[in-house]
């Protein structure tokens, strides 16, 4: 059961990497100097970690049976820039 949990902080340190480097440099790079090739990349990657934090963040919230707002509260966080480093220090390393 700490498996899931780990796996959760991971997952949702290098997604929120991922979400800081798509906003602040795979974005501007597209639209100040329209090279889309690391949107590709990086937003490639992100989005396999976000269905990766979101799918353990459903299995910590069954196995460890959390009240369900705040793995609602952990959802929304992901979609905040520092949302999932914000998560972690508050929620995930608590339980």
């Amino acid at each position: 059961m700490k498996t899931t949990l780990l796996l959760l902080r991971i997952f949702a340190f290098f997604e929120g990497i991922s979400f800081l480097l798509l906003l602040g440099i795979a974005m501007p790079m597209k639209y100040l100097y329209h090279d889309p090739s690391l949107v590709k990349s990086i937003g490639m990657a992100h989005g396999v970690l976000f269905v990766l934090y979101v799918l353990n963040l459903g299995l910590v919230h069954f196995q460890h049976q959390w009240k369900l707002i705040i793995s609602i509260k952990a959802f929304i966080a992901s979609f905040i820039p520092f949302g999932t480093f914000y998560a972690d220090k508050k929620w995930f390393r608590n339980y």
